[in-house]
């Protein structure tokens, strides 16, 4: 009878930790599958700074955090995007708005573990330090 009890809590405990692993996985895809997320990794994927401080290739890592909300052609991401290379690894940041239908940055940093400060990637997308307009932006 002990067995009955002990394998039917463990099997209450595992289809648990399935459903919460489920709702992770969902989570995490429909963040990675937003324009925003794709516009900020690939800004960071071609950058020589990140690639030189990480190394190559620039890997994604599983556990994607933060938020993406659209309505329509107007939207609002908040992404942390854990990033490794061959070298060291660390946490992507970005900030992105949607008006009219086009994506635009406000913020673009890499977080490199074991290096004081972040890597500010916007701007290499402007061209300018001081220009205070949007970073890059994508219609879709």
């Amino acid at each position: 009878m002990g067995w009955v009890v002990s394998v039917g809590c463990l099997s209450i405990i595992m289809i648990g930790c399935l459903f919460v692993m489920s709702i992770l996985g969902v989570a995490t895809t429909a963040l990675k599958s937003s324009d925003a997320y794709a516009i900020a990794l690939s800004a960071a994927q071609h950058d020589p700074t990140v690639t030189a401080e990480l190394g190559s290739p620039l890997q994604v890592g599983w556990f994607v955090s933060g938020s993406v909300h659209v309505s329509g052609r107007t939207g609002h991401a908040d992404l942390s995007i854990p990033v490794s290379g061959s070298v060291r690894s660390g946490k992507l940041s970005a900030v992105a708005d949607k008006a009219a239908g086009v994506w635009t940055l406000s913020k673009l940093n890499v977080t490199v573990n074991g290096r004081p400060g972040a890597l500010d990637l916007l701007p290499k997308l402007t061209g300018s330090a001081s220009s205070g307009k949007p970073a890059a932006t994508s219609q879709h």
